[in-house]
């Protein structure tokens, strides 16, 4: 069942400090020093850090918008439902792979790793997000995307933070599918105040003129971000690639915020110094 993140992070971090720093003996240095435990609810059970029952209950994001990812709650389930945002202006992207809603405890999970820098709340999202992305490959007839393109992020932000979130996502994808990724094409040329707060909008006003493109661009290729919120960078850095030649480009995200969003109200104190932020 699953429980308060904010608690279990404390425990998390008990759990792990009774431990000695010294190295374990070599009979014992394949075997991990902590039980693969639920990040939601500290059950022994766990497969990549969540029991059968916490995954089951994960806010999965099944009937979504096709070209965005935004869930459509009160639609009958199809495998091209398009919301009313995309079909009054449609985006530069094509379609969005984006497997859950941004929701409790998702939420909570990201925020502990994006703001905490606690890799093991997001460890379970990450893998699931890796064989669901390559399931879709194996069973979709159409071409795979040639390049992974994480969303990039200020490198005076990035070196506060100490990683990027999008980054570490593309890479993991990149290992789940053999397709490569590069942070290098994308690059966000100055920081801009925090997206937290503002409507669409108000975000695309934000972004302007703060990307550019650092070489060819593939045909096909995937943007990577962790939460799509309003869609406005998604947009943006979409637009941009196919200015530089892309003819198809996909959303890849963990998770999408509801258009009412029901987020849980925990915040968090991002380890950069920023607020709460998405795409």
């Amino acid at each position: 069942m699953i429980k308060s993140l904010a608690s279990l992070s404390t425990v998390f971090h008990r759990l792990v400090n009774r431990f000695p720093g010294r190295r374990a003996p070599e009979s014992r240095r394949s075997r991990p020093l902590l039980p693969d435990l639920c990040v939601t609810c500290l059950a022994h059970d766990a497969t990549d850090g969540l029991c059968p029952g916490c995954r089951q209950d994960l806010p999965r994001n099944t009937t979504a918008c096709y070209r965005c990812g935004l869930p459509l709650t009160l639609a009958a389930p199809a495998a091209s439902l398009i919301c009313g945002e995309c079909i009054r202006q449609p985006p530069a992207f094509t379609r969005a792979f984006i497997p859950w809603c941004y929701q409790f405890p998702v939420d909570r999970m990201i925020g502990h790793y994006k703001y905490r820098g606690q890799r093991h709340f997001v460890r379970p999202l990450l893998a699931d997000f890796g064989a669901l992305v390559h399931q879709a490959i194996e069973q979709d007839p159409n071409p795979q995307p040639q390049l992974l393109i994480p969303a990039p992020m200020h490198r005076k932000r990035q070196r506060k933070r100490g990683f990027n979130q999008a980054a570490d996502i593309a890479e993991t994808l990149s290992l789940a599918t053999g397709i490569p990724w590069s942070s290098e094409l994308l690059r966000r040329t100055r920081a801009t105040a925090a997206q937290s707060g503002l409507d669409r909008r108000q975000r695309l006003s934000n972004l302007k003129g703060i990307f550019e493109v650092t070489g060819e661009v593939p045909a096909h290729v995937a943007l990577v971000d962790d939460v799509v919120t309003t869609g406005a960078t998604a947009r943006t850095l979409a637009a941009l690639l196919r200015q530089h030649g892309a003819q198809t480009v996909e959303i890849w995200a963990l998770a999408r915020t509801p258009a009412q969003s029901t987020r849980s109200g925990q915040s968090f104190s991002d380890l950069a110094g920023d607020s709460q932020t998405g795409s």
